[in-house]
C-alpha cells in the first residue's frame, strides 16, 4: 500500500513539525533572569503597564527554533536559484573573508577621517573600477540598493533641471520595467507615461519619440531589459531624449550581462545604478545591507549626492558640502555599505578585466543553453537568442489545466526554488529563468530535466498532480489570494487559534 506513513509525533525524521514561536511561549519561561526594577523607573511616565506580546522562551527553545528554520530555508548555498531578474548567484568565500578582516569589519562611521584612510581608499578604488567599466566620469557610492539608486538618479535629474529653471513634469518609462522605475519617478513628483514593448521584446522607438515633448524630464529604460534582451535602440533613444533637453536614466540591474563588453557611457546614458549583488557577487536578500552605486554623466556629476570621497595629495577626504549648492543633499547616513564595497572590489580584483568579460559571457551562454534546451516544450516569449535570462510564456500549457504557478509550486518538490513567475507583466504567464554564470552544465542539465518532466506531465493530462503541489515541502501550498487580501499582521498570543488582531 503506497501511502504516506504518519508518525505519532507528526515529525518525519529530521523534518520536525514544531509549533510557531508564539505558540511555544509560556509566561515566566525565560532564558535570562533580570532583577526587579527598584525605585524610580528609568522611562518615567513611559513605563510599560502591560505585556508586550513577545513569547517567553528558554534558551534551548530559541536555539532549536531558529536552527530548524535555517534548515528549512532555501538559498544559493543549498541549490540552483533560478530567479529571473534577481541574479541569485554564488558569493565567493574569499570576499567574505576579506570583509571580516580586522580593521575592516570593526570600522565605525564616526571615526575621524584620519583613522579610516584605508577604508576611504577602498571606496575610491571601487569607484574607479565602476567608472572605468561603465565609461562614466562620476559615481555616487552611498545608495543602499537598486531602487535607492534609481531615486538617486532621478533626484539628480530633477536637481539639474531645476537648477536650469526648467523643472518639467513627465518621465517616460518602458512598460516592461521593474516596478520601482515608475514608483521612483512618481515619488519624485513626475507624471509617469508608459512606452510600449514591441512584439520582438524591445522598446518601441517610434512610440517613444511620439511621447517626447518639452515637458519630458527624461526616460527610464532597462538594458538589457526584463525580457532578457539587449535594447538595440539605446543610442537613438539617448539622442532623442537629449534632443528635447531631457536626461536618460538606465536601470542597470542587468549590467551582469554586459559587464566588460559594453560601456553604458558610450550609449549616451546620463545615470545608471549598479546592483553590486547582481553584478559583483555581494550577498543578496535576507534583509541585510544592500548597495546600489549610481554612475553619472558629466552633465549630472555636479548634482551627485553627498558625501563623496576625493583624493587630495596623499590623503583621502570626505566632501560633506559643496559651495555651489548644486548637490541635492544626502541619501542616507554616512558613506555607504562598507562590507559590500569590500566584497565587490575583491570580486573585481580577483577576476580582472578579462575575467569580468568572461563572467558576462558565461552568464549569456548559460541562459541561451536553457533557452535552447526548453524551447521545444515551452514557448519562448520572444524570437532569437537572449542575454542573461530565458523568458517563456504559458502558451504551451494551454488547455492542460496547469498554470505557470502550478509549475513553480511543483518545482519546489523537485528541490528547486521556483523561477520568477508572472514578470515581466508584458508576457502572459511569464516564466523568467536566470542561471547566472556560476552554475555548471551539470547543474543546468538537472534543472532542465525537471522542467521538461513537469511540462510533459502537464501536457499528458496529469493536472491533478499539480493541484496540491508542493507535497514534500515543510508547508503545503498557501492560499495566496487570501494571504494578500487579509494578511495577519499582528499575533494575538492569548488566542489559541492564532487569529489576527485588527
Amino acid at each position: 500500500m503506497n501511502r504516506e506513513r504518519i508518525t505519532i509525533s507528526g515529525d518525519r525524521a529530521l523534518a520536525i513539525e514544531e509549533p510557531l514561536i508564539f505558540e511555544q511561549g509560556r509566561p515566566g519561561c525565560s532564558g535570562v533572569d533580570l532583577p526587579e526594577p527598584s525605585g524610580q523607573a528609568r522611562l518615567g511616565r513611559f513605563e510599560r503597564n502591560g505585556p508586550i506580546g513577545l513569547p517567553d522562551l528558554s534558551e534551548p527553545q530559541i536555539v532549536r527554533h531558529y536552527t530548524r528554520l535555517s534548515q528549512q530555508n532555501y538559498g544559493i548555498d543549498t541549490g540552483f536559484f533560478p530567479l529571473g531578474s534577481c541574479t541569485m548567484k554564488h558569493n565567493p568565500r574569499l570576499n567574505e573573508k576579506l570583509a571580516r578582516l580586522p580593521g575592516i569589519a570593526d570600522l565605525h562611521p564616526l571615526q575621524p577621517v584620519s583613522t579610516v584612510q584605508g577604508a576611504l581608499e577602498i571606496i575610491d578604488t571601487l569607484a574607479h573600477w565602476l567608472k572605468v567599466l561603465t565609461g562614466m566620469p562620476a559615481v555616487a557610492m552611498s545608495p543602499a540598493a537598486g531602487a535607492h539608486g534609481e531615486l538617486c538618479g532621478v533626484m539628480a535629474i530633477r536637481a539639474a533641471l531645476e537648477a536650469a529653471g526648467d523643472p518639467r513634469k513627465r518621465i517616460l518609462v518602458a512598460d516592461s520595467a521593474h516596478g520601482t522605475n515608475p514608483a521612483t519617478a512618481a515619488a519624485c513628483g513626475y507624471t509617469v507615461e508608459a512606452v510600449p514593448t514591441t512584439k520582438e521584446g524591445h522598446v518601441d522607438l517610434d512610440e517613444f519619440k511620439r511621447r517626447l515633448g518639452p515637458d519630458v524630464a527624461g526616460t527610464m529604460i532597462t538594458n538589457p531589459n526584463t525580457c532578457g534582451l539587449f535594447e538595440r535602440d539605446m543610442i537613438a533613444i539617448a539622442e532623442a531624449v537629449h534632443g528635447i533637453g531631457g536626461y536618460f536614466y538606465c536601470d542597470g540591474a542587468n549590467f551582469n550581462a554586459i559587464v566588460g563588453r559594453v560601456r553604458p557611457g558610450d550609449l549616451g546614458i546620463d545615470a545608471m545604478h549598479i546592483n553590486l549583488h547582481k553584478t559583483f557577487s555581494t550577498p543578496h536578500g535576507g534583509g541585510g545591507p544592500g548597495s546600489g552605486p549610481v554612475v553619472l554623466s558629466a552633465a549630472l556629476a555636479p548634482f551627485a549626492p553627498l558625501p563623496y570621497v576625493v583624493h587630495r595629495g596623499k590623503a583621502f577626504e570626505l566632501v560633506e558640502q559643496r559651495d555651489d549648492g548644486q548637490a541635492f543633499g544626502r541619501l542616507k547616513a554616512f558613506h555607504g555599505q562598507m562590507g559590500m564595497f569590500v566584497r565587490a572590489l575583491a570580486y573585481m580584483m580577483s577576476h580582472g578585466s578579462d575575467g569580468l568579460a568572461q563572467v558576462s559571457g558565461d552568464a549569456v551562454l548559460n541562459a541561451n543553453y536553457l533557452l535552447a534546451c526548453l524551447a521545444d516544450v515551452l514557448t519562448p516569449a520572444f524570437p532569437g537568442p537572449c542575454m542573461h535570462e530565458a523568458l517563456f510564456n504559458d502558451s504551451s500549457l494551454k488547455d492542460t489545466g496547469v498554470t505557470t504557478l502550478d509549475i513553480a509550486k511543483a518545482l519546489i518538490d523537485e528541490g528547486y526554488h521556483p523561477m520568477t513567475v508572472y514578470f515581466p507583466l508584458v508576457v502572459h504567464g511569464a516564466m523568467l529563468i536566470e542561471p547566472t554564470e556560476t552554475e555548471s552544465k551539470d547543474s543546468l542539465d538537472r534543472f532542465i530535466a525537471s522542467m521538461r518532466g513537469l511540462v510533459e506531465r502537464a501536457k499528458a493530462g496529469d493536472a491533478a498532480y499539480f493541484q496540491d503541489a508542493p507535497r514534500h515541502a515543510p508547508r503545503r501550498r498557501l492560499d495566496e489570494t487570501t494571504a494578500a487580501r487579509h494578511p495577519i499582521l499582528r499575533w494575538r498570543p492569548e488566542s489559541a487559534k492564532g487569529e489576527a488582531a485588527e
